[in-house]
């Protein structure tokens, strides 16, 4: 007897910063998320629509600080441009807020335990995309 499980789309998240916006996706089946890159703000959004035409996409999923308190930020205004630009230009994706509190300083925490030297960990693109990551852990968690 064979086993098969069909696959199903990845989610995708986001990180976003002003200068620079973290990346993460899910495998086919939306099990683990796994940290895809960093990338320039400037270029998001064609990289956005990279993505998409990759692979089916099960959903977007966006880190939004003090989601949980209602708290804005001074990425609160980009944070939500962005959200704008992916709800008029892709709407059929489920789009998702996740609170994304304290995941700067997990994703430090992860990348030192991970063995990172501290050369590596300084370079500011390496911290974006693992709290993309715990972004989206976060989401696939919260059994959507």
């Amino acid at each position: 007897m064979h086993l098969y499980i069909a696959s199903m789309a990845r989610y995708i998240a986001f990180d976003w910063g002003e200068r620079r916006t973290g990346i993460a996706v899910t495998d086919n089946n939306a099990i683990i998320a796994t940290p895809l890159e960093t990338v320039d703000t400037d270029e998001l959004k064609k990289r956005v629509h990279s993505l998409i035409k990759e692979e089916a996409c099960a959903g977007l999923v966006i880190g939004v600080p003090g989601l949980i308190i209602g708290s804005t930020t001074n990425s609160t205004d980009g944070i939500n441009e962005f959200v704008r630009f992916l709800e008029n230009t892709f709407p059929d994706i489920a789009i998702y807020k996740v609170d994304e509190g304290s995941t700067s300083t997990e994703a430090m925490s992860a990348l030192i335990s991970g063995g990172m030297k501290k050369k590596k960990r300084s370079k500011k693109g390496a911290l974006d995309k693992v709290a993309a990551a715990i972004i989206l852990q976060r989401f696939l968690e919260s059994n959507y």
